[in-house]
């Protein structure tokens, strides 16, 4: 007889839901988030399972890892399809969700997400972290142009290495504004030193992956922007095709269609942000700062010309994320005239 699992993992503890393949109940526990708690419920002799389903939230990459090594038939299911099938339920508990997942992973009413490779892992660690730290120097930045504005002290343009000196030139005569500037500057000084040690960690990786150097041929696409891609793809084989891609970062429209109604919308938005904020930024940058012309920088422009930029630059992105792959795939580098392709 073939059994089903479902656990319902959170922070501290993870509810277990066994079932068999009638349906019924035959086991349910409550043990600690831990790869041992878990594998001595459920590599019991009396259970062989052919499927156990967790959801993707914080710990799932590391408890999947584990029960994969276990060898063990585990599954991680995309999170908003899991809760569009346990909204169902009158009264959400622990229990009921486990319950849930085990009937959904018996009927076969799930959707499998990709579980990345520990290599990948650690990429997006230190493309996040990097994020991280660049968004909170630009927010002392602006703070700080902000609140000075208010007393008549103009920032105005300058760049990032000069724009501690302008600030202290401002306050210069001001030592009451003084005192509550400089524990912003010694703040934001630390923080631009960190992003440029993690920002030089990100090229030597990128130097040194030939990947990543390939997706680098295509006109926008920097250091930042192939590992972002490069560590969220992960494996490109998980993609039946190269124009899969653009839907699962979001940047296909939407539909909605019922009896008489039948209409598009805006893009989707789903799956990865950092990605698809990535691929958008790129083409940005191929439509209005690369001076190269290039077959697709003319297709890209063809739109812009028909339905405007914003939609061309979305749709440039789109095609960005297939071309990606397929030069990934295909371990080419991207050609620049169509006579090239054709040939």
């Amino acid at each position: 007889m073939d059994y089903f699992a479902g656990l319902d993992v959170s922070v501290k503890d993870t509810s277990i839901c066994i079932v068999d393949d009638a349906g019924k109940i035959v086991r349910e526990a409550k043990v600690a988030s831990e790869p041992q708690a878990l594998l001595a419920v459920l590599k019991g002799p009396a259970y062989r399972f052919k499927r156990i389903g967790l959801e993707a939230g914080p710990l799932s990459q590391w408890l999947y890892s584990v029960l994969a090594e276990a060898e063990l038939p585990v599954v991680c299911v995309e999170t908003r399809h899991m809760q569009a099938v346990l909204k169902a339920q009158i009264n959400k508990t622990d229990r009921n969700d486990a319950r849930g997942i085990a009937q959904m992973m018996r009927a076969g009413l799930y959707r499998p997400v990709h579980v990345k490779t520990l290599r990948s892992q650690k990429l997006r660690m230190l493309l996040t972290h990097r994020q991280l730290l660049l968004s909170k120097a630009i927010a002392i930045e602006n703070d700080l142009r902000g609140t000075l504005r208010n007393f008549g002290l103009k920032v105005g343009m300058v760049g990032t290495v000069k724009f501690e000196t302008r600030i202290r030139e401002l306050v210069e005569n001001l030592p009451d504004l003084a005192v509550l500037v400089e524990p912003l500057l010694v703040v934001r000084r630390v923080l631009r030193q960190q992003i440029g040690l993690l920002h030089r960690h990100l090229l030597t990786i990128v130097r040194d992956d030939d990947v990543c150097r390939r997706l680098m041929t295509v006109p926008g696409v920097g250091p930042v922007v192939a590992l972002t891609y490069r560590a969220t793809v992960d494996v490109p084989a998980r993609f039946k095709n190269s124009k899969a891609v653009g839907a699962s970062f979001g940047l296909t429209p939407s539909k909605y269609q019922s009896g008489e109604i039948d209409r598009g919308g805006r893009i989707s938005r789903c799956g990865d942000e950092m990605t698809r904020v990535m691929l958008y930024e790129a083409a940005q940058v191929m439509l209005t700062r690369t001076n190269k012309w290039s077959w697709l920088k003319a297709w890209a422009m063809q739109i812009a010309r028909h339905r405007g930029m914003k939609k061309a630059i979305v749709a440039l992105a789109r095609r960005l994320a297939v071309i990606l792959h397929r030069i990934w795939v295909d371990g080419t580098v991207f050609r620049w005239t169509r006579e090239v392709v054709a040939a």
